[in-house]
């Protein structure tokens, strides 16, 4: 069969040029479509697509479809999949809003695979090849990593020059934060491991040298992360992860461990620097007034700090934009993400606005951070849609990038690409204001 995966771009600010350009060095592959590319049989062949960078021929000659979905891409999803399907073509779709939502998405599909895909992949495709396929697979308890392939057979390519390759060493978080889509996806809330030894001939196989790990957290089992680092002294990599503030602020020998490894950069979710904020949500791995510190320490190390802010809580005032402004420009927070409190399908908080009636549309293409799709408590939707337009402005500004790019300039093609085309992203939204 020939099977084409694809990642939908629900996006409807056309990227520049520019920004496309950047995007094929610094994009990789969809951690999800790798893992199913390591359990299709060989026999099989695989496309990719990243609608962010390439466009869709709905002409072309495939068997299956398979469509990853997460809410704000339901919309555009569900579009492309009934084209595929006028055209007679099987589909699939999988992802995080098919599993919260299965009786919306299966109007739009042949089949669903609700929860975590490794597992059920194989005996979808067999199903397919002798004309049984069912409507919903659902996967019964978390998938054991163990029993993953490493890297597959070379089917799928990396496009681009050097671009970075993301693997996945543990998957899972248990922290369970009450706006979290991830945590609250079927097993997820389950914390696993791969075996190192796994990893680390995984990592052998790479070509690449720039490695983004996908895990949720990598400072959630630190015993195993620091085996794991150790492990990665002598491979030559470079690489980014994903840590949680609490504990970057209290091990420095992790730190160590990570830098030595070849960490260049840990993206935190600060979420907030309102500790009100970040109490209500149940976010306990963050201590607000301990942020500069875990900044330096990490800085300290040679690393960068991508900080990811959300404003909306119950707790926010106008006045949280000013003061997360000034404290990540006198921090010197590396990079940055700004999004609007969304309360996703599946989770304790949309549940929780839906029974206050504070939920103000179900058009998913707006759950992308950027819209308020709920009432705000103390703020008006307009207050919110301007403030992450100000956070852009304000860090985003031409002096911040120069000053971003400078930090990056000795670290690598890569991570210098990286931060280029995060900077011109920036710029976008910031160009691009919002109706």
């Amino acid at each position: 069969m020939k099977i084409l995966f694809i990642y939908p771009n629900p996006s409807k600010i056309i990227p520049s040029n520019l920004v496309k350009l950047f995007s094929i060095f610094s994009n990789p592959i969809i951690p999800a479509f790798k893992a199913l590319n390591n359990v299709t049989p060989d026999k099989h062949k695989i496309d990719i697509i990243d609608e962010r960078i390439e466009q869709i021929n709905y002409d072309e000659d495939y068997d299956l479809i398979g469509i990853t979905v997460m809410t704000n891409q339901a919309p555009k999803a569900y579009m492309i999949s009934d084209e595929f399907r006028k055209k007679g073509k099987k589909v699939v779709l999988g992802g995080w809003h098919p599993s919260a939502l299965p009786d919306e998405a299966k109007q739009h599909a042949d089949s669903l695979v609700i929860g975590e895909a490794e597992e059920l992949w194989p005996q979808v495709i067999s199903d397919i090849e002798n004309n049984k396929l069912e409507q919903i697979y659902r996967q019964q308890k978390p998938v054991d990593l163990s029993k993953i392939p490493n890297l597959g057979n070379g089917r799928i390519k990396q496009k681009g020059i050097n671009s970075a390759m993301a693997i996945e060493a543990t998957r899972g978080c248990p922290h369970g934060c009450n706006f979290c889509a991830i945590s609250h996806s079927p097993g997820r809330r389950i914390f696993r491991v791969r075996p190192v030894e796994q990893v680390i001939n995984e990592l052998k196989q790479i070509s690449q040298k720039y490695i983004l790990f996908s895990d949720a957290s990598m400072t959630i089992n630190t015993k195993y992360t620091k085996e794991l680092f150790k492990n990665m002294r002598d491979l030559g990599k470079k690489f980014y992860c994903y840590g949680n503030a609490n504990v970057l602020q209290n091990d420095e020998e992790l730190l160590k461990l990570a830098q030595e490894a070849g960490c260049i950069s840990w993206t935190i979710g600060f979420d907030s620097i309102s500790q009100k904020s970040l109490d209500s949500i149940g976010k306990k791995t963050n201590i607000s007034n301990q942020y500069t510190s875990v900044i330096d320490k990490i800085h300290d190390f040679g690393m960068n700090v991508e900080g990811s802010f959300m404003f909306g809580f119950d707790a926010d005032t106008a006045d949280i934009f000013d003061s997360t402004l000034d404290f990540i420009c006198k921090a010197d927070v590396d990079k940055a993400e700004f999004h609007i409190l969304t309360p996703f399908p599946g989770t304790p908080l949309f549940d929780e606005y839906e029974k206050q009636d504070r939920i103000v549309t179900k058009d998913w293409s707006k759950y992308d951070g950027k819209n308020v799709v709920y009432k705000p408590k103390h703020l008006i939707a307009e207050d919110l849609m301007n403030g992450i337009q100000k956070m852009y402005n304000g860090f985003y500004n031409p002096s911040n990038i120069l000053r971003m790019i400078g930090r990056n300039v000795n670290k690598g093609i890569f991570p210098l690409i990286t931060i280029t085309s995060i900077s011109f992203q920036g710029l976008t939204f910031r160009n691009n204001k919002r109706t």
